[in-house]
């Protein structure tokens, strides 16, 4: 735990050290809990780029919480705010598990870390026991096929793959093939990533989806959206370009470690209703962590 928590304590060191500075800037020079200083938190979150609807509606949160509480010592606004974020952010209900046999849609456009992600997410579910397979379907890229290929001999895992431009369905039913011979456990399967045509990407997603559901109606299916935490809220209108094309039930938020946007993973519940489930903080192959709003709303502020 002491290992976990110190890895995203690191990771969020930009962040944190973005949005403390202008919050223990703002809390020190006030004598009072009013509206003005309602209005100087509302700037701090909003110039910490956690979106503008967010941050108006966590500072109301806020206000409610002192209200209740009958909390008047502004020393005291700092912990109600990590309470809020936390309350704010918390999943009550995540519906993603691998503990029966499962198959994984990794999603996300070319340079945010997909390919890389998998990797790591098969090296972490080799650790914990199960019995991991890739698929390399994004065959558009040549060298997608040969990065996921190293990947799969670092975390020493089976991989399934293609010539370029070979049709990305007929990889997924190889992979399905092979993934129930092997009697293997999770089956992470990379995809193209390609926004700018959303017609092709809806209707290589669709097929895909097609042949798991017909040889391997038994697994769970997941997909998984990957996203890069140094865009902002850039990256949640990406997310939103995708919720347009497929279903998502997670995200992925890589490249924590080297933003001070980190604000933004505030505002995800909100603007898209998707869990983040890990978050990467590093470029080690163990440096992609599960999230937990718990530890983020307390290192962050």
């Amino acid at each position: 735990m002491a290992n976990f928590f110190d890895k995203i304590k690191e990771g969020l060191t930009k962040t944190r050290d973005n949005i403390t500075g202008m919050l223990n800037e703002t809390l020190g020079m006030a004598i009072k809990i009013d509206e003005e200083l309602y209005e100087e938190l509302e700037e701090v979150l909003i110039a910490s780029d956690v979106g503008y609807d967010t941050s108006i509606e966590l500072i109301e949160l806020l206000r409610d919480k002192i209200r209740k509480e009958k909390i008047n010592d502004v020393s005291m606004v700092k912990d109600a705010l990590k309470d809020v974020i936390y309350e704010y952010m918390k999943e009550d209900d995540i519906e993603f598990n691998i503990e029966e046999k499962t198959i994984i849609l990794v999603i996300g456009v070319n340079g945010v870390g997909k390919t890389t992600s998998i990797g790591k997410l098969a090296d972490k579910y080799t650790k914990e026991g199960k019995k991991v397979m890739l698929a390399a379907a994004d065959t558009f890229r040549a060298a997608a096929i040969d990065q996921l290929a190293i990947w799969a001999d670092r975390s020493k895992v089976q991989i399934v793959k293609h010539k370029e431009g070979a049709d990305p369905a007929a990889v997924v039913y190889d992979a399905i093939t092979a993934f129930k011979a092997r009697d293997a456990d999770v089956l992470l399967v990379d995809t193209a990533g390609r926004l700018h045509n959303k017609t092709n990407l809806m209707n290589e997603l669709k097929k895909i989806k097609r042949v798991i559901d017909n040889e391997c109606p038994e697994a769970n299916n997941f997909s998984l959206l990957v996203l890069d935490a140094t865009t902002g809220q850039n990256a949640i209108s990406q997310a939103k370009e995708f919720k347009k094309v497929t279903d998502l039930n997670g995200l992925i938020l890589t490249k924590l470690d080297g933003t001070a946007k980190g604000g933004f993973v505030m505002s995800i519940k909100k603007s898209l209703a998707i869990p983040v489930l890990y978050v990467g903080v590093g470029e080690g192959i163990d440096d992609l962590q599960d999230f937990d709003p718990k530890v983020y709303s307390e290192l962050v502020i």
